[in-house]
């Protein structure tokens, strides 16, 4: 239940008491996916996206002890330009808040602010999951719990590439959590369009995507429902070529040390230069498709 600790801006209470389509967006990737200024364009652009196809976009963000639904555009800049601001997951929300911080919402922490507020609708680019070392660190993402509890769509390009996606995809369908291809039956590996990982369950449009959402809200099966949209095939890269990027960069966190929250990120800069700001394109490209397809299913759902 919203408290004294959620600020739910006017314009996303307004859309939600009216019916009028939300989409929620997680703020750790302007903090720490992306390298400045390109997170505060990026952030932008996604919300033009949602706005663009009819929906209300609502990113989330810890703001001086509260957790924010629908981040101004100043609150939006301070996030993207400010240091050390926490990545908030669900462990990490009652810290922030009382330390009066500055915290950005990963995957995991959106999906919690989002279902607390009333929105069903979750845009990001990637989600977390099990790590490629997970059998010797047992480092698996907080993102696949959050998914397994909360009914709620999140449209994504798949895992991020940097992780065991086989391992991810199993540990999705143990969870009872729905794998959906959007004009798809692959599970798209993030800046590739292919990962060779064949999915059940396909649609091909907006309105087929909100029914499969709206069966699984109505039988109260729990579950999100992860929708995979393909990076733009004229900003993907091959799988082949990223493989080997990732292969780079994993020997030089290893020999730098890089662990825990600090990997990822390390993991994502890393590739990024090598693909000389290829990379940083598809990442940027496939967030904003993924906000324009999930107001367009916010928008059909809403038509119920």
């Amino acid at each position: 239940m919203v408290n004294k600790y959620w600020d739910v801006r006017p314009e996303v209470a307004e859309a939600l008491a009216t019916g009028r389509a939300v989409v929620a967006l997680e703020s750790t990737v302007i903090a720490h996916g992306l390298p400045r200024p390109r997170n505060l364009e990026a952030a932008r652009a996604m919300e033009a996206a949602v706005r663009e196809r009819g929906a209300v976009p609502a990113t989330i963000g810890l703001i001086e002890g509260r957790v924010v639904v629908g981040l101004s555009s100043a609150e939006l800049e301070r996030l993207a330009t400010a240091e050390n601001v926490a990545k908030v997951s669900r462990r990490d929300f009652a810290s922030v808040i009382t330390s009066r911080g500055l915290g950005a919402t990963t995957v995991a922490g959106t999906i919690l602010a989002a279902k607390e507020a009333g929105i069903r609708m979750l845009a990001t680019g990637g989600i977390g999951g099990v790590h490629r070392d997970a059998n010797e660190t047992l480092d698996v993402s907080n993102d696949l719990e959050e998914l397994a509890r909360t009914p709620i769509g999140v449209v994504c390009s798949g895992a991020k590439v940097i992780l065991d996606l086989p391992k991810t995809l199993e540990m999705l369908e143990t969870l009872g959590v729905p794998v959906v291809g959007y004009g798809t039956n692959e599970f798209p590996a993030f800046y590739s369009r292919e990962s060779g990982l064949a999915l059940q369950v396909g649609v091909n449009s907006a309105e087929d995507a909100a029914r499969v959402m709206r069966a699984q809200f109505e039988m109260e099966l729990g579950a999100a429902v992860v929708i995979c949209n393909p990076p733009p095939a004229e900003m993907a890269i091959e799988r082949a070529e990223v493989e080997a990027w990732i292969t780079g960069a994993m020997e030089a966190a290893s020999k730098d040390g890089a662990k825990g929250k600090g990997v990822t990120p390390y993991l994502l800069g890393a590739v990024a230069k090598a693909s000389c700001g290829r990379t940083l394109e598809t990442n940027i490209a496939l967030l904003v498709s993924n906000a324009r397809v999930a107001a367009e299913i916010a928008v059909a759902l809403g038509r119920g």
